[in-house]
């Protein structure tokens, strides 16, 4: 009985092993909520830079919690569902709270009434971010399309453009050649901030076809235009840092429209 008993011990931790296993999803999905709840707080605190790179970090657990639902074959409607919920919070909430912020902040202009008061009226304009980020995660989990590539800006690529623009501000230098641009009178100017969060908000939840990254295989063929976004990106990275965020983003909206075509053909 005794090999019995020491073979059905081994086939139990094995079994336990497995079933904890299949959580590592939930649990970085769980730490991308953490990172969405941090940066909110860090909102109301003033502390803008940390709220952007809250919304940074979460994104890397986005990534990391689909990847390893693929890798160990760990999908479940609990992951699906926690998942949209944890963008909310992170994607939504959050971005929605930095842009009403910057609102607040920004230059006067001539609707000054819209603008006055502890909190200006046009701010609340930033949390269409949110509103149209359900819009979008709530089309994403009953559309059976966008399996391979999206339809709409996904919630992370929106809220990564805004992110940016704190990250932008502090570090608020670009160099190209030997002039230097200071980008705070852009960013904080308040038609700035209204159209880009009205533009942005459409494209949630617009028809646009965009690609995703994920990779059936990591030959050059068949992944050509997510070979050449990661390319561009680096390399604006590299040359701009934070300022190439949003740049990067508007890239990967034009580069999905010019290979539409073949972007198709994937689905």
């Amino acid at each position: 009985m005794r090999p019995f008993n020491q073979l059905e011990t081994v086939n139990q931790a094995i079994s336990n092993s497995a079933h904890m296993t299949r959580h590592i999803p939930n649990l970085l999905t769980i730490a991308n909520l953490f990172c969405g709840f941090f940066g909110i707080v860090a909102v109301f605190n003033g502390e803008m830079v940390l709220a952007g790179w809250m919304v940074i970090v979460a994104a890397i657990f986005d990534f990391l919690d689909g990847m390893a639902a693929r890798m160990l074959k760990a999908h479940s409607d609990l992951g699906a569902g926690l998942d949209s919920l944890a963008d909310m919070v992170s994607f939504g909430v959050l971005p929605g709270m930095i842009m009403m912020v910057l609102m607040m902040r920004s230059h006067t202009m001539p609707l000054n009434d819209f603008f006055a008061g502890p909190v200006p009226v046009v701010s609340l304009l930033a949390f269409l971010i949110p509103a149209f980020s359900a819009v979008r995660l709530a089309k994403f989990n009953i559309d059976t399309r966008q399996n391979v590539n999206f339809i709409g800006l996904p919630t992370p690529a929106n809220a990564l453009f805004f992110a940016a623009l704190p990250l932008i501000l502090r570090y608020d230098i670009v160099m190209i050649g030997m002039d230097t641009f200071y980008l705070s009178p852009l960013i904080l100017n308040p038609w700035f901030l209204i159209l880009t969060t009205l533009i942005f908000s459409y494209l949630l939840i617009s028809p646009l076809t965009l690609f995703s990254l994920k990779m059936k295989h990591f030959g050059w063929k068949g992944n050509e235009v997510r070979y050449i976004f990661l390319i561009v990106s680096l390399a604006l990275f590299i040359a701009l840092l934070f300022t190439a965020i949003p740049i990067i983003i508007i890239f990967y909206i034009v580069l999905s429209m010019l290979m539409k075509k073949q972007i198709a053909h994937e689905v």
